[in-house]
C-alpha cells in the first residue's frame, strides 16, 4: 500500500495560531453563536487517568443531559479502577505484579487486544510492554537526576518485548520475569470512546469530549464542527494550529508533556529498540475515528519516525497527522483538518 504523502503546512498565521489559553477561552461563546435556541450547554469537569477531564454536551433537556454526564463520570472512575497504574488494586496492577490474570474485564481485553495490533504494525515502535523502561529512567531522574547507565538500560531493554503478552477470552499473562505493562499510550482514548457511547446511549448526539485525547460527535448541533487548538511544542500558551473537528477524534503526543530533565532531550516517550527518547520530532496529532486509535497512533508515529509513521496510517483508514519536526517545521497528511 502507497504511504500517504505529507506536506508542508504554513504557520504564517501567527497571529491566529499563539492565542494564548485564556483568549482562546475567551473565544468559546463564539462556538455556540448558531445552535438551536433550545439546546442548552452542560458540562462538567474532574479528573481521571492521571488527567483533567471536560465533557460538553448540548441538549435541550438539561436533566437528561446531567444524567448522561453522571453516566460517563461513573464509567470513566470504572475504566480508572481496571486500567490504571496508579491504583493497586486495578486489574492492570494486579497483572503486573503477579504476571497473570484470570478473568480479565471487558475494558482490559479490550485495549490490550487493541495494544497489541498497534504494536505489531508498529514493528515494535508503540510497545504495551514499555513499562520496565519508563520506570528506569523515573527512577534514575529521581535518585541521580541523569539518565540510567548503559548496563541499566540493556536490562530494563530486554525486559521490554510485545510478543510476551498472551491474551485469551479468559486471561492475560506476561512471559518472562521482569515484565510489565502500560496502556498510557492508549487508555485516555478508550476513555473517550467509552463516554462517547455513554452519552449515545443516553441520546446525546452533540459533544465534545476532552479526556486527554479528543472526540467529537455530531460537531455542534448546528452541524459545523468544534474548534481545538493543538498545543505549541515550544510555546506554552500557544497553538500552532487550529482544527476543526466533527465526527473525528483527536490526540497528541509531545516531547513537552512529560520530561525527566530539565530540557526536552529525554522524555517520556521512548523507543523500545534503543531504550532512549525519540528525537525526530517536537509532536504529533492524529485524527482518526476513534480516539483510542488515534491515541496509540499518535504515539507509535512519534517513535517509529516520519518515513516509517506514514506508512502506519496508510494501514489505518481515514486516519491523517500533523507533524511539527524538532526544526519547528510543520507537516500534515492531506486529509488532516486544518483551518
Amino acid at each position: 500500500m502507497n504511504a500517504i504523502p505529507l506536506r508542508r503546512r504554513s504557520c504564517s498565521r501567527r497571529q491566529l495560531l499563539t492565542l494564548g489559553a485564556g483568549a482562546f477561552l475567551g473565544m468559546m461563546p463564539t462556538l455556540f453563536a448558531k445552535i438551536h435556541p433550545t439546546a442548552r450547554r452542560i458540562q462538567r469537569r474532574g479528573r481521571a487517568l492521571g488527567t483533567n477531564v471536560t465533557l460538553t454536551v448540548l441538549h435541550a433537556d438539561q436533566a437528561l443531559a446531567e444524567r448522561a454526564l453522571a453516566s460517563a463520570f461513573r464509567c470513566l472512575d470504572e475504566i480508572e479502577d481496571v486500567l490504571s497504574l496508579y491504583r493497586p488494586h486495578s486489574q492492570l496492577s494486579r497483572l503486573n505484579a503477579c504476571g497473570s490474570l484470570s478473568n480479565p474485564h471487558m475494558h482490559l481485553k479490550r485495549v490490550v487486544r487493541r495494544a497489541l495490533h498497534f504494536s505489531q504494525v508498529s514493528e515494535g515502535a508503540f510497545d504495551l510492554t514499555i513499562q520496565p523502561l519508563w520506570e528506569l529512567y523515573q527512577r534514575s531522574f529521581d535518585e541521580q537526576s541523569a539518565p540510567p547507565s548503559p548496563s541499566a538500560l540493556a536490562r530494563a531493554r530486554a525486559c521490554v518485548d510485545w510478543r510476551c503478552v498472551h491474551l485469551s477470552e479468559e486471561a492475560i499473562s506476561l512471559e518472562g520475569k521482569g515484565r510489565a505493562i502500560t496502556l498510557n499510550g492508549i487508555a485516555q482514548g478508550y476513555a473517550a470512546d467509552c463516554v462517547q457511547a455513554v452519552l449515545a446511549e443516553h441520546g446525546i448526539v452533540h459533544a465534545l469530549i476532552d479526556c486527554g485525547e479528543f472526540g467529537a460527535p455530531g460537531g455542534r448541533a448546528d452541524g459545523t464542527p468544534w474548534k481545538l487548538g493543538i498545543q505549541h511544542p515550544r510555546e506554552p500558551d500557544a497553538y500552532i494550529q487550529l482544527v476543526p473537528l466533527k465526527d473525528r477524534c483527536l490526540a497528541t503526543s509531545g516531547d513537552y508533556a512529560s520530561q525527566f530533565g530539565e530540557d526536552r532531550t529525554v522524555h517520556h516517550l521512548l523507543n523500545p529498540r534503543s531504550g532512549r527518547s525519540a528525537r525526530e520530532m517536537s509532536s504529533v496529532s492524529i485524527a482518526a475515528p476513534t480516539a483510542m486509535d488515534a491515541d496509540a497512533l499518535s504515539t507509535a508515529f512519534f517513535v517509529a519516525g516520519v518515513d516509517q509513521g506514514v506508512r502506519l496510517l496508510a494501514r489505518h483508514p481515514n486516519t491523517d497527522a500533523f507533524v511539527v519536526l524538532q526544526n519547528g517545521q510543520t507537516l500534515a497528511t492531506k486529509g488532516f483538518p486544518c483551518f
